[in-house]
C-alpha cells in the first residue's frame, strides 16, 4: 500500500488588522472631546455669575461677544455695530428663527450690551439670552 501525501498549500488569508485603525479612531475621538469645548466657548471673557437655564434649540444660535475693552465679535470676527447689523440681518434672512446669545465680559459697560440687545430687537430677533457662568456655592 502506498501512502498518499497530502500537500497543503498556504493560501493568503484575507483578513485585515484593525488594531491600528481603531487606535487612530480613538485618538481622533479624544482630540475632538478635548478641543470641542474650547471651540464652542469662543473668545475668553469673564462672564458675570448668575443662575440661568440653557437655551433649548435645534439650530446653532448666533453668538455675539463683547470683551472687556468693549470690542464686539460675531463668532470669532471683530465687528462694529453697523457691521453687526448687516451680518445679523443676513443671518436672519437665512433663518427666521435665529437665536442670539450675548456673551459680555463682566467689566464691560452695560450700555454696550444694551446696544447689542437693542440692535437685535430692532432686527426682529425674538429669542436672545445673556450668557453667564454658574454661581459658586
Amino acid at each position: 500500500m502506498r501512502r498518499r501525501r497530502v500537500i497543503q498549500y498556504s493560501r493568503p488569508r484575507a483578513e485585515m488588522n484593525l488594531t491600528s485603525m481603531m487606535d487612530l479612531t480613538f485618538l481622533l475621538l479624544i482630540t475632538f472631546i478635548i478641543t470641542f469645548p474650547l471651540i464652542e466657548q469662543g473668545l475668553p471673557v469673564a462672564l458675570p455669575k448668575g443662575k440661568s437655564k440653557p437655551l433649548e434649540t435645534n439650530d446653532k444660535p448666533a453668538v455675539v461677544t463683547v470683551d472687556s475693552q468693549g470690542r464686539i465679535y460675531l463668532g470669532q470676527t471683530i465687528v462694529t455695530l453697523d457691521d453687526l447689523n448687516g451680518r445679523l440681518r443676513a443671518m436672519l434672512g437665512a433663518n427666521d428663527k435665529l437665536q442670539l446669545i450675548i456673551r459680555g465680559d463682566k467689566q464691560v459697560s452695560y450700555g454696550t450690551i444694551v446696544d447689542v440687545a437693542q440692535l437685535a430687537t430692532d432686527l426682529g430677533i425674538g429669542r436672545m439670552a445673556l450668557a453667564t457662568s454658574p454661581k459658586e456655592k
